[in-house]
């Protein structure tokens, strides 16, 4: 994925958002659910700061950016304490979820104001020669935020659909996938760098984009 040099603090700025609010949604929810570590850690929250991972928010996604790589980062995970919720299952699922859903939502603003603009002639004089720049980053908000929800899905430790395929699973297949989640990160790296993350959120995103 080429992206034009100069157009890169727009992405880096959507991204730095949608992910404040990825990360703060998942604080959220676990408090609603009976666990208030993540709001003791000051994680609901949409400021930056509090989510910033050095690598993987800072120097992993602008060296993906500038070198054409799949577009990939992450923030410091949110603690979650499973032993404050009354249903440890379901709290584990629907935090796990509230990541990808919260992107799922901005897709849809970004997708909705961009139509907006798009079949408004008026809001297009109105807004000049910054009309192109303005669809353009509402596009950059619409495909980062499908991207950064599909990709957290995938069912890969430590991404969010790992935690909701294992509440799923029997308890047997539940304990050995448990056991993989240590070197998780190291089999997500190497899927990354095969190209294989690519080939299976690539389609899924061309599926949802032709459904727009």
């Amino acid at each position: 994925m080429r992206i034009d040099p100069a157009f890169i603090p727009i992405w880096f700025v959507i991204f730095l958002l949608s992910l404040s609010i990825h990360e703060a949604a998942h604080a959220w929810v676990a408090e609603k659910f009976g666990d208030p570590t993540g709001r003791y850690a000051g994680r609901v929250t949409l400021n930056p700061l509090a989510h910033i991972d050095m690598f993987g928010t800072i120097i992993f996604p602008l060296v993906s950016l500038f070198t054409g790589a799949m577009f990939f980062g992450w923030a410091k995970p949110v603690p979650v304490d499973l032993s404050q919720m009354k249903d440890r299952k379901l709290g584990d699922i629907c935090v796990s979820l509230a990541g990808p859903v919260s992107n799922m939502i901005l897709a849809l603003i970004f997708f909705t104001l961009m139509k907006v603009v798009l079949m408004s002639p008026s809001i297009q004089m109105s807004l000049g020669d910054f009309a192109q720049p303005v669809v353009r980053t509402l596009s950059t908000g619409l495909i980062l935020n499908v991207v950064l929800a599909v990709f957290n899905l995938l069912p890969i430790p430590p991404l969010d659909g790992s935690h909701v395929l294992q509440n799923l699973l029997p308890p047997r297949a539940a304990e050995a996938f448990e056991n993989i989640r240590p070197y998780g990160f190291f089999i997500l790296m190497g899927l990354m760098f095969t190209g294989v993350t690519s080939k299976i959120v690539e389609p899924i995103i061309d599926v949802v984009f032709r459904g727009l």
